[in-house]
């Protein structure tokens, strides 16, 4: 039998990286997750075992230390475009090279009423991410966003008119509880990453719209919502031509008092998240 290599890539994972930048007058701080995987000729290393065109995922994980070191990036995505270049500058077996970086929030404390210039504290579990890849005198291609941002409304939420048969139990509504865990990913035109753009900026402008939009919508179903947020996030800027968007419906049922002699108005609810359902959909310009 005869078979060959169709595709291959390789790199290190997980690796953990704090980075604290001190200023005379206070600290920022950053606490990122960083993929590195490259593309290139490694087919001998899969057939005959020969390791001569091969970097270790080792030695990756030191780049990744080296770089942030003397890096003056501000965001990840800066900094991520400074690793890509590093890899493929120093490795001419590598044709394209893609980092991954996830960040975590941290808060400043705020102490007696004001931020203390150097004590932090970890915000929620949403995370900040971005995928920065580049081919051997190629241009940049840049997807950013967020994950698991976790948003919920009480009112103007609904579910009406769908399909009912005879496995159908689920009860219309008007009024529930909408709770979701957002994950929005979007692309930069190369025409903006060449210009050179604020990246944590667009971020929270990105992030504030499409949460805006999510509180004043008056939902009719998850996928309303859905695209009501990314039609805010696209008509913001146009440094982006579609977005991404993933919306689980973590459901928040309403318990049955009846057995207690209560009512239950919308006011008691189980909050779970499984099973969920599972809403997403890209949406770009027409």
């Amino acid at each position: 039998m005869s078979v060959k290599l169709a595709a291959n890539r390789y790199g290190k994972s997980r690796v953990r990286l704090m980075r604290v930048t001190k200023h005379e007058d206070h600290h920022d701080l950053d606490e990122w997750t960083v993929q590195v995987l490259l593309r290139g000729d490694f087919e001998t290393a899969h057939t005959l075992g020969d390791n001569s065109q091969i970097l270790p995922t080792d030695t990756m994980k030191n780049t990744v230390y080296s770089i942030a070191r003397d890096s003056k990036a501000t965001s990840m995505e800066d900094y991520a475009k400074e690793l890509v270049d590093f890899l493929l500058g120093r490795n001419p077996q590598v044709s394209e090279a893609e980092v991954v970086v996830e960040s975590v929030l941290w808060k400043r404390m705020t102490v007696e009423g004001k931020p203390f210039p150097t004590a932090f504290m970890r915000g929620s579990d949403e995370r900040q991410i971005t995928t920065v890849s580049r081919a051997q005198k190629g241009a940049f291609e840049i997807t950013s966003g967020l994950d698991n941002l976790t948003v919920l409304k009480s009112a103007n939420s609904g579910f009406v008119g769908y399909i009912k048969d005879s496995l159908t139990t689920l009860p219309e509504t008007t009024d529930r509880i909408f709770a979701t865990a957002l994950k929005a990913t979007w692309d930069y035109t190369a025409e903006a990453i060449d210009e050179g753009i604020d990246f944590d900026k667009v971020r929270g402008h990105l992030r504030e719209t499409m949460i805006s939009a999510f509180a004043k919508h008056d939902s009719l179903s998850v996928q309303q919502t859905l695209y009501a947020m990314a039609e805010a996030a696209l008509g913001h800027t146009e440094i982006i031509d579609e977005v991404y968007m993933r919306m689980p419906n973590k459901h928040c049922l309403l318990v049955n008092l009846a057995p207690f002699g209560q009512t239950n108005p919308n006011h008691i609810f189980v909050p779970t998240d499984e099973p969920h359902g599972t809403i997403e959909a890209t949406v770009c310009r027409a």
